[in-house]
Order: C-alpha cells, then sequence, then structure tokens
C-alpha cells in the first residue's frame, strides 16, 4: 500500500525550484528537511506549511490548487502527470520506442483574441527515439516534443519531455498541443502548448500560466490538436 500523501509529495515537488534538492527548498522556506517523509507518512500538511514551501518556489497555494493533476491525467499506477513504465505480463511485447522530434521558440503568437507562447516543430525530423510506457502501447501515432519556454510553468518544466498523442479524445481540461495553419520561414510548424479551457464550433481557447493569460483561437485557423498525455520519466 502507498503511503498516504505519496500524491501530495510528487505534486508538490513539480514546484521544486530550478537548481534545488527537495531539502534544499525545504530549509530554503524555513520548514524542516523531514517535511517529505512527514508528508509521505502522514499526508494533511498545515496550511502554513504549504504555504511557505509555494512562496519559496515563487508560487501560491491558490495557484497550486488551480494546477494539481486531478486523477483524469493520471494512468493507474502511476503518479499522477507522469508516464513512467509499468511491468507488463511475461512476453508482452515491448512498444517501439516514441519519436522525439524537434522543437524550438517561436515566439508570440498573435491574433485579434489571441497571443499566446509559441514553439515550431517539424514531425519529419526525429532528433532521437525514447523508450514507449507501456501504457502508450494503443498510440501508435505517438510521438514526443520538448517543452520549450515558461509558458506551462509549473505544469510543465522548460526541457521536460512531453508525450503526445493524435489519436486521443480530446476534452476540456486536457493540455494539448495545437497545430496552428501558417506558414513558417523555416521547416516545420508552429505550434503553441496550453490548458484547453473552453470548445465550441468555432473556436477553442487556451490558457497558459507563466506569464498568466488565455487565448482564442479560430478553428480555420487551427490545422491540428493533440493530446499531451503527460511527461515522461
Amino acid at each position: 500500500m502507498s503511503d498516504p500523501g505519496s500524491n501530495l509529495v510528487a505534486e508538490l515537488l513539480r514546484f521544486r525550484p530550478e537548481g534545488l534538492t527537495a531539502n534544499a527548498w525545504a530549509v530554503k522556506a524555513g520548514v524542516s528537511r523531514t517535511i517529505w517523509a512527514d508528508l509521505k507518512r502522514h499526508g494533511n500538511p498545515s496550511r502554513r506549511t504549504l504555504e511557505k514551501l509555494l512562496a519559496a518556489a515563487g508560487s501560491s497555494l491558490a495557484e497550486f490548487e488551480a494546477l494539481r493533476i486531478g486523477p483524469q491525467r493520471a494512468f493507474p499506477g502511476e503518479t499522477a502527470g507522469r508516464l513512467a513504465e509499468r511491468k507488463g505480463k511475461f512476453g508482452d511485447a515491448q512498444p517501439p520506442p516514441l519519436r522525439l522530434i524537434a522543437s524550438h521558440p517561436a515566439g508570440t503568437w498573435k491574433r485579434a483574441e489571441c497571443e499566446l507562447e509559441a514553439i515550431c516543430i517539424d514531425p519529419g525530423e526525429a532528433i532521437g527515439r525514447l523508450p514507449c510506457p507501456a501504457s502508450l502501447a494503443g498510440h501508435l501515432d505517438a510521438y514526443v516534443v520538448t517543452m520549450v519556454g515558461e509558458s506551462m510553468w509549473p505544469r510543465f518544466r522548460a526541457g521536460r519531455h512531453l508525450a503526445v498523442s493524435p489519436e486521443a479524445v480530446i476534452r476540456k481540461g486536457d493540455d494539448v498541443l495545437v497545430v496552428v495553419r501558417e506558414m513558417l520561414p523555416e521547416a516545420g510548424s508552429l505550434a503553441i502548448v496550453g490548458d484547453l479551457v473552453g470548445k465550441s464550433r468555432d473556436r477553442i481557447r487556451l490558457r497558459q500560466f507563466t506569464p498568466p493569460r488565455t487565448g482564442e483561437i479560430l478553428t480555420e485557423d487551427i490545422a491540428a490538436i493533440h493530446k499531451i498525455l503527460g511527461e515522461l520519466i
């Protein structure tokens, strides 16, 4: 049986300041270094403890609660928001590796009702291969992009590998990669990573977190919407 606070610790550690260990973060926040073991064992931390940790990470309790990844984002038996390898039954075939495609900063994509950070992706340029978790075996066209920029922090840290599926059903509240219809001077496509907060027949509404902003993208400007299944670890 897992410890009662294991999921809470995993979600808190997504806010860990870059360059600090968990213990160093606790010290910076002015709480005991035993906080992680205490949380795993007992859960139910005090509000003041959480506020201290999050303030030391440049965040807040309100933001933490708003961005906590619920069960719908997790796979059975896995840490919420992360895609870890699970042991299958004896004799199960290993899924083929996932393509890691090139991704680069592309500045800000601006329209009348939209100003969101964008990236350039090139599905035709595989710059590597990564092991495919068993949980993604059914997503035959899944691929991996590297998160660029801080627009989705603290949900996704820059440099993390995101598993993306063109086949998965997309619902409000999902993290998505939206490919827009816009020619780039260089090879590749312009894409926007965001939280899908609204969807209608003629437009979608995306949210990014750092800095906080939302924007609407008209359906006529969208080439594809792919679901982000989580981070690979």
